[in-house]
C-alpha cells in the first residue's frame, strides 16, 4: 500500500515537470529545408551588432597565445628531462626557459 502511494506521488510530480516542458512551443528553424516553414524575411534576432563583433576579435588572440605558451613549456620540459634536472634546478631552468623569447 505504501509503495503505490509513493509511486503515485512521484508520477504526479514528474507529470507537473513534464507539463512545464510541454508549455513552451518548439522553435522553428527557417534554414532547414523540407520543414514547410519559409525562412524569415527580416534579419534574425541572433545577429551580432558590428560593435560586438569588433570587441570579440581580440578574444581570439589569447587562445593562439595559450597554445604557443603550452608548446614552449612542453619543449622546455623535454629539455629539462633530457638534461635530467630535478628539484630546484629543474624549476629554475623552466622559469628561465619559458621566460626566454
Amino acid at each position: 500500500m505504501r509503495f503505490s502511494t509513493v509511486a503515485a506521488a512521484v508520477c504526479l510530480s514528474l507529470l507537473s515537470l513534464a507539463g512545464g516542458f510541454g508549455a513552451t512551443p518548439p522553435q522553428t528553424r527557417g534554414d532547414v529545408r523540407g520543414t514547410g516553414t519559409p525562412a524569415p524575411a527580416t534579419a534574425p534576432a541572433t545577429a551580432v551588432p558590428a560593435a560586438a563583433k569588433s570587441a570579440s576579435v581580440p578574444a581570439a588572440a589569447p587562445s593562439g597565445d595559450a597554445a604557443a605558451k603550452h608548446a614552449k613549456r612542453t619543449a622546455c620540459l623535454k629539455d629539462a628531462k633530457s638534461k635530467k634536472l630535478v628539484g630546484a634546478e629543474k624549476t629554475e631552468f623552466l622559469k628561465n626557459c619559458i621566460a626566454a623569447p
